[in-house]
């Protein structure tokens, strides 16, 4: 392994450990909000979303790609959501917030079990010898996935200060907007993926 080859791979890895530090300083900001752990808290996650940013792009420009990187890369993305949009939940229902703590629980299950959805549909695929890459609507989702946490995050934390009423209201307006784009954007892609791979799994019940 070269030494671009390892930095692109190390760069994909680093989203894990970047992630759960955003987990760790979240969730103690919560319980004692200083600017420095807000700070620590929104410059690990904006790290952990430039990862994914720049991994890919950087193994494409340097003529590095590897199966292990493409096998890591959606893994690492997945650590993100499970992190991140559970956590999120749990922190806007410590603020009071049920309704919107319920909103971003569906948000999450949603995302989950249409990855969990799609690793299965690419699986059979993979018995036919389907190519397995990701549509473009599924790199939208996931390059999406990234700002629209950070945009909520950035409400949970903008809840913590005292400011005029109806400022809060429209970040809130924002947030669900965000929220309702990205699970009809889950739905579309859960449905793109099925439509395709359909096919690989007509075969494969056929030969049960």
């Amino acid at each position: 392994m070269n030494a671009k080859s390892a930095f692109v791979n190390a760069l994909t890895f680093m989203r894990v450990p970047l992630i759960l530090a955003w987990l760790c300083f979240a969730v103690a900001e919560e319980f004692g909000s200083t600017p420095l752990l807000i700070f620590l808290a929104g410059a690990a996650m904006f790290l952990s979303g430039l990862t994914d940013a720049f991994d890919g792009a950087l193994a494409r420009r340097w003529n590095v790609v590897s199966p292990l990187g493409k096998m890591a890369d959606p893994l690492m993305d997945k650590v993100f959501y499970v992190v991140t949009f559970p956590t999120l939940a749990w922190l806007l229902l410590h603020q009071g917030e049920v309704f919107h703590s319920g909103v971003m629980l569906v948000f999450a299950i949603l995302y989950i079990l249409r990855d969990l959805w799609v690793t299965f549909l690419r699986s059979v695929g993979s018995l036919f010898g389907a190519d397995g890459a990701a549509m473009w609507l599924g790199k939208v989702r996931t390059a999406l996935s990234f700002p629209a946490a950070g945009w909520v995050y950035a409400y949970i934390v903008f809840n913590d200060f005292e400011c005029v009423a109806s400022a809060k209201t429209a970040m809130l307006v924002s947030c669900y907007v965000v929220e309702g784009v990205m699970i009809a954007l889950n739905i579309v892609s859960s449905w793109t993926y099925t439509r395709e791979y359909l096919p690989y799994l007509k075969k494969a019940l056929e030969r049960t």
